[in-house]
């Protein structure tokens, strides 16, 4: 099994994986982020991805204190100083989140904050299901899920569709 907590297994995967580490360490976000845990989940991880899949970093942040979350980010200048962000406060499963996108290099960069261990966290949560899945059902099964969202279809309803899961976003935490 992969430590997904590290990124050092990138350097052992695919090109794009080389990639997203080659980045991810010049620009050293997780060294940046270290005091929020993060954790590098989503497509690329599991080599799921399409082009335009983002870098998913998941964080562990107190939302109560949400601006010293936001000012550690632009302060520590991970965020190129030209780069267009976008701030969102989504509202999941009834917490609080918060969600920081821009661009790095090539990669969409989405830094996703909520205050639970990020090991608790769906993102995590689910990218360990589909990687037991994948690792299951071989590599047919993975290219069907990546053309389903090569067609535009999500991750986790595209395993939906292929599992005939009823509620994949539910239904995946339960394998």
């Amino acid at each position: 099994m992969i430590d997904f907590t590290k990124i050092n297994y990138l350097k052992l995967g695919n090109e794009r994986q080389k990639r997203a580490c080659q980045v991810l360490s010049k620009h050293h976000l997780f060294e940046k982020l270290k005091r929020y845990s993060p954790v590098l989940a989503g497509t690329i991880p599991i080599e799921i991805d399409i082009e335009g899949s983002d870098l998913d970093i998941i964080c562990e942040v107190d939302l109560r204190f949400k601006e010293d979350f936001l000012n550690d980010i632009i302060e520590s200048k991970l965020i190129p100083h030209d780069a267009e962000i976008k701030v969102e406060y989504p509202v999941l499963d009834g917490e609080n989140c918060i969600t920081i996108n821009f661009m790095l290099e090539e990669f969409p960069i989405e830094i996703f904050g909520q205050n639970k261990p990020v090991k608790e966290q769906n993102a995590y949560q689910h990218m360990l299901a589909e990687y037991r899945i994948l690792q299951e059902k071989g590599e047919n099964f993975k290219r069907q899920i990546i053309e389903l969202k090569r067609q535009g279809i999500k991750t986790e309803p595209a395993f939906g569709i292929l599992l005939k899961l009823e509620n994949p976003y539910e239904d995946l935490l339960k394998l």
